[in-house]
């Protein structure tokens, strides 16, 4: 068999299954990061800082092992940008912290956060702008704050970053080529989506900072998530896989029961979620839930969302449990223990596995993979243990089921359930709109008397001014 074909039949068997729904086989589809780079026969500090050669790692690792889908690089953050950048929150391998350790994200003390308590107003009248005037020259060592005359190095540091971003952006197309010519392997997620909470804990406030912020003005706490949703929903969408195969990544951070009570999450981190996860499936597009931790406070919530919108990633919750709570509604994936695969034996991931195999995979909607990202510490031999275990024991018994053919985006038993829910209707348009940084409204207030195609003037100096949006909310997201 050729590598289109089993590039076809494995993008069919992922699809599948995502659609909770019975394949040929259990589709594996490891997130491994610096394994490969191990794996591969490079240092973290090479796959980090050069991702040609984490790409060139995920493409070997893919050929040895012969999965079914994986991420192009899931060491996505590159160093390299980062560097040019100035980002005060990354460690990077070899540059103050061992060359021999995957990069690093530090949060600031809670006094030093990169959005101040008095902050929220500027935030929520316009994120964009906020992100530009505030947010990056204090996450940057290069960028210059507002009011001080700009230096050659901020000069340089927007040109180096801004290229940068659009130099490796553009290198994952010819990558998930590779992937398919060279692996016959499907790509596994396309684009990049985090709850509006999240952000705030993440990139703003910092957690501490945003659980003060949670008993002093939660108000505000609420209208600033309210005023991210659009323009993260926008970053999801645009970034979306066209053909809607391959679900939107959305990265499960600190937004659940310990690090919220259950009020909070049902106020705050819910209530502005559950709007942009309906947008998405409005749009013909699953998001793979990959829940970092624990999220069995919040599954009756999960149940919520229109059947088949998510996939469910199961990290340390009991995947036994998620299998009795959701697989009714979503498919699965994940749910053996990183530990198990970095510190036990063959015989114990062998027999987890099967496990997993004879009580979750058996009903359809399971894909195989570890709990979480995969780093230099997962053991060769126990991940090869659960892959083989996911083939020998994965198979179905569907006649009727023709690999050759991928699943429609548009199952007839969703097209309803997208018309009825409601999503981000009836909220009102953000001022910028998303996508948007100097309106076209205002910029041409400051041009001569404009004459012959006018919409045309229009249409391209908004295509290019999208490119500021992409570059501020892709730092934000992604790096």
């Amino acid at each position: 068999m050729n590598a289109e074909q089993l590039y076809q039949e494995r993008l069919s068997r992922y699809v599948a299954a995502m659609r909770n729904e019975k394949p040929d086989r259990v589709p594996i589809r490891p997130f491994v990061a610096e394994f490969t780079a191990r794996h591969a026969g490079f240092t973290c500090q090479e796959v980090a800082h050069d991702y040609t050669k984490a790409f060139e790692a995920a493409i070997r690792t893919a050929k040895d092992f012969q999965w079914d889908a994986i991420v192009p690089n899931m060491v996505y953050v590159w160093t390299g940008l980062a560097q040019a950048t100035g980002l005060r929150y990354y460690g990077i391998p070899g540059i103050g912290i061992p060359h021999t350790t995957g990069f690093n994200y530090i949060e600031p003390p809670e006094g030093e956060a990169f959005m101040r308590e008095d902050e929220y107003d500027a935030l929520i009248a316009d994120p964009t702008g906020f992100l530009y005037e505030v947010w990056l020259p204090r996450v940057s060592t290069e960028v210059c704050r507002m009011g001080v005359p700009a230096s050659k190095r901020n000069n340089l540091a927007l040109v180096k970053s801004a290229m940068a971003m659009l130099s490796y952006f553009y290198a994952f197309g010819p990558q998930i080529r590779r992937m398919r010519t060279e692996c016959g392997c499907a790509s596994a997620i396309a684009g990049i989506f985090k709850a509006p909470f999240d952000i705030l804990a993440d990139k703003l406030r910092g957690y501490v900072g945003l659980m003060m912020d949670m008993h002093t003005q939660p108000d505000k706490v609420l209208r600033a998530c309210e005023a991210l949703m659009p323009h993260l929903v926008h970053v999801g969408l645009t970034t979306a896989d066209p053909a809607k195969l391959v679900p939107i990544g959305f990265w499960m951070h600190r937004g659940c029961v310990p690090f919220t009570n259950p009020k909070q999450f049902e106020s705050h981190n819910w209530a502005t979620l559950k709007p942009c996860i309906e947008e998405f499936w409005k749009h013909g597009h699953q998001t793979l839930f990959y829940a970092e931790g624990k999220w069995h406070h919040h599954f009756d919530a999960f149940r919520e969302l229109p059947e088949r919108s998510i996939v469910f990633h199961c990290d340390q919750d009991d995947i036994f449990e998620v299998h009795r709570r959701l697989h009714d509604r979503f498919a699965i994936s994940g749910g053996i223990p990183n530990v198990l695969l970095s510190f036990g034996t063959e015989q114990e991931v062998r027999d987890f596995t099967a496990r997993v195999m004879r009580e979750v995979a058996p009903s359809g909607g399971y894909i195989l993979d570890a709990g979480a990202i995969m780093q230099d510490d997962t053991k060769s031999e126990n991940l090869r243990a659960m892959t083989e275990v996911g083939r020998e024991l994965g198979l179905y018994a569907t006649p009727a089921y023709n690999p050759a053919l991928v699943p429609p985006a548009e199952l007839p038993s969703s097209v309803e359930s997208r018309r009825q829910v409601q999503g981000m209707a009836g909220r009102p348009v953000p001022q910028p709109r998303p996508g948007v940084c100097y309106p076209w409204e205002d910029k041409v207030k400051e041009l001569p008397e404009i004459t012959g195609d006018k919409d045309l003037i229009k249409r391209v100096w908004e295509d290019i001014d999208a490119f500021g949006s992409v570059y501020i909310w892709q730092l934000l997201l992604s790096f």
